[in-house]
């Protein structure tokens, strides 16, 4: 994903200027130690949910003060520095917006994914 892009393209869309005071974006990156220590061989994706990351996506962009959000989920194998997950959140004031970032990544994460580290022996 582009965040350059993205974010000038989210710039020219109408409504943006009046409605938008702070961006936050989330960018999830696979590990090179896994939270038990031991050294990340990969990391599988097994299945992500597009569906379901939809319908958060509609869902919480019915929240006050938030204006668009965009998510990017990766799906197959990974390697320690790769990017997974990107979560955008564009809105009015930082109370919104750091809450719906906050929300929508522990939702995806409990069921918007699964995957499988891989360690090194």
């Amino acid at each position: 994903m582009d965040i350059a892009k993205i974010l000038n393209e989210l710039k020219k869309e109408a409504g943006f200027k009046d409605k938008v005071g702070m961006v936050l974006i989330h960018n999830g990156i696979v590990r090179g130690i896994s939270k038990s220590g031991k050294k990340v061989k990969k990391l599988k994706i097994l299945e992500v949910n597009y569906a379901l990351l939809e319908k958060l996506k509609k869902r919480f962009e019915c929240n006050p003060g938030i204006y668009k959000i965009i998510i990017d989920a990766r799906q197959g194998e990974f390697y320690p520095g790769d990017d997974i997950l990107w979560i955008i959140v564009a809105g009015d004031f930082r109370e919104n917006v750091k809450r719906v970032l906050s929300e929508i990544l522990d939702e995806i994460k409990l069921r918007g994914v699964k995957k499988q580290e891989i360690l090194e022996e």
